[in-house]
This record gives structure tokens, sequence and C-alpha cells, in this order.
């Protein structure tokens, strides 16, 4: 089970609303954010992702089968270019 503020990976692509945007955002999987709220004990999971900046892009309500946990120590950083 994750806790509030673990970090998680993406397991699929999926698209998401970005927070006051009229626009969406594509996710990709292997795409990390940061658990901010555990719902049901541990079922769903409010996870945000942010892009470089720290600015938020996407804020989604994911079930425990669509995120892992990242291991700092064997994670390998990706880069992936927002639309504008």
């Amino acid at each position: 089970m994750h806790k509030e503020s673990d970090l998680v990976v993406l397991l699929t692509d999926r698209t998401a609303k970005r927070p006051g945007h009229p626009d969406r955002v594509h996710l990709h999987r292997g795409d990390v954010g940061t658990v901010a709220y555990v719902y049901d004990s541990g079922e769903l999971y409010e996870v945000e992702f942010v892009n470089a900046a720290g600015e938020t892009v996407a804020v989604e309500t994911l079930r425990a089968d669509e995120i892992r946990a990242v291991d700092l120590r064997t994670a390998m950083i990706h880069v992936t270019d927002l639309a504008a």
C-alpha cells in the first residue's frame, strides 16, 4: 500500500484534465507522480503529476493496479515534453 507523499509510477498511458485549463494532457506509462490522498484503505489514490518546474499538470484518481512504487535507487528519469 502506498502512503501520502510517496512517489509512484503510472503503468498505462491516459489523458487527464489539466487543472485550470480547458485542454487535456497526455500522461504516459512511466510518468512519476506523488500520492496526494489515499481513499478506501488503499484501493484508490489521488496522484498529482507535476512538470519539471514543480507546477501541477494533472491530478488523477487511480486504482492501486494503475500505479506502482518508485524505487529511487533503480529508477531512471525520462523527460516527456508536454504539448503547449
